[in-house]
């Protein structure tokens, strides 16, 4: 499909303004710590969320405000996950409240969303005090997508946004995102947090249906640390106007909407995978020739979450037997037989594994490949057609350090 990217994030769409204050749950007075997204028409919008246990109360709201299908606001904050809180749900209720009276909108039209610690206490009064202040400054503006995408970050070192156009139905149509999320990620519903907009026309039905195909292939195949969040959420907001035929079914359009999700989505989860918390290396892996579509996404999995083979990435040593042995032992009924295996980078590429064994390769030149920044591991099974991706990054001495030190 051709896309073309664009500036703005979640501004770049038609109809969306967004913003970014300091509200007081941070101690810090200089960092973001709450977003406001506006659109200025009543959205469809679908979202998929953490299968976690243990969820964060704005989960739940953002289920009983998404029941009908609309939305018309998103409000975020970092520092405090609103998780395990005896007034997490009440708060989050009263945040729709008064985001709703801030922009003349019904609190049900609100989606809340928390990010931060779990387990933390928290009142209401940063909130009733922020909220205002962000409503005021929301702008349809690069600037206004970029303080969202500031205010929502944690562990993260830099802010992740994205916007591409494509045609749908004669028509030029947009989608944007911002994310977060640099730990604690291995998702199995979307990703930490993740907010997209679209001024593309999606019946609900067919918004959430696309985001269900997409995040499978996507934001499933992404792992930092093989830890699922209490509070990942993902939500898209499309607010229809860019004047194309409502797509409210399957076909061409449809496939061309997704297309574009996935687009969007594949380049944000490549973003969040190589700021992994003290990560020096992005590590996505393409597996191609497995036998179905089903063994290709977990082998790929397999090894962007082998331990061993991260480590072995951060020390820039390209021990291909850890490769192998991911696969391994991953789930499946399948042969290694006809596996290979190439590691490659901007600095060019090494062929490591063939059939299952050693190929011989140049250490030497297997350094260079591995001191880049963005490391691709290329395995073909030699079983069938299917192909999958995923993405993570190398494991290293800075990933426990921050992870000794969050709460202190």
């Amino acid at each position: 499909m051709k896309y073309q990217e664009v500036s703005g994030g979640i501004c770049a769409p038609k109809g969306f303004a967004a913003a970014g204050v300091h509200c007081g749950i941070r101690a810090n007075r200089t960092k973001y710590d709450l977003a406001l997204i506006k659109a200025e028409v009543r959205c469809a919008a679908a979202g998929v969320y953490t299968t976690n246990k243990v969820c964060g109360a704005p989960i739940k709201v953002d289920r009983a405000h998404l029941a009908d299908g609309y939305a018309q606001a998103i409000l975020v904050n970092s520092g405090n996950a609103n998780t395990c809180a005896a007034n997490g749900v009440e708060l989050a209720e009263e945040c729709c409240r008064l985001t709703g009276e801030a922009l003349g909108i019904p609190a049900e039209d609100v989606l809340p969303a928390s990010t931060g610690v779990i387990g933390q206490p928290m009142t209401i009064d940063p909130f009733a005090a922020g909220i205002p202040v962000a409503a005021a400054k929301l702008a349809a503006t690069a600037e206004g997508s970029a303080d969202a995408a500031t205010a929502i970050m944690t562990t993260d070192t830099h802010k992740k946004e994205y916007a591409i156009q494509f045609e749908l139905g004669g028509k030029t149509c947009t989608v944007g995102a911002i994310g977060k999320g640099s730990g604690m990620i291995a998702p199995n519903m979307a990703t930490m947090l993740a907010f997209y907009t679209t001024d593309a026309a999606v019946s609900p039905a067919m918004l959430q249906k696309a985001l269900r195909e997409v995040v499978p292939g996507t934001y499933n195949q992404m792992s930092v640390d093989l830890d699922t969040s209490t509070n990942d959420t993902l939500i898209v907001m499309a607010s229809g106007l860019a004047g194309n035929p409502v797509v409210d079914a399957e076909g061409p359009d449809y496939d061309a909407f997704v297309e574009a999700l996935t687009a969007i989505a594949e380049h944000m989860c490549a973003e969040h995978a190589g700021d992994g918390e003290g990560a020096t290396h992005l590590i996505t892996c393409e597996v191609s020739g497995a036998p179905d579509l089903k063994t290709a996404r977990a082998v790929s999995r397999s090894v962007v979450c082998s331990n061993l083979f991260k480590a072995a990435v951060f020390g820039r040593d390209a021990n291909w037997g850890r490769i192998l042995c991911a696969i391994g032992y991953t789930p499946g009924d399948f042969s290694i037989d006809k596996v290979c295996v190439w590691l490659s980078s901007a600095a060019g590429e090494v062929y490591v594994c063939e059939n299952a064994a050693y190929h011989p390769y140049s250490e030497e030149e297997a350094a260079k490949v591995l001191a880049e920044h963005d490391i691709l591991v290329r395995v073909e099974m030699g079983l069938g057609s299917a192909c999958a991706k995923a993405w993570g990054c190398d494991l290293t001495y800075d990933y426990v350090k921050i992870n000794g030190d969050y709460r202190t």
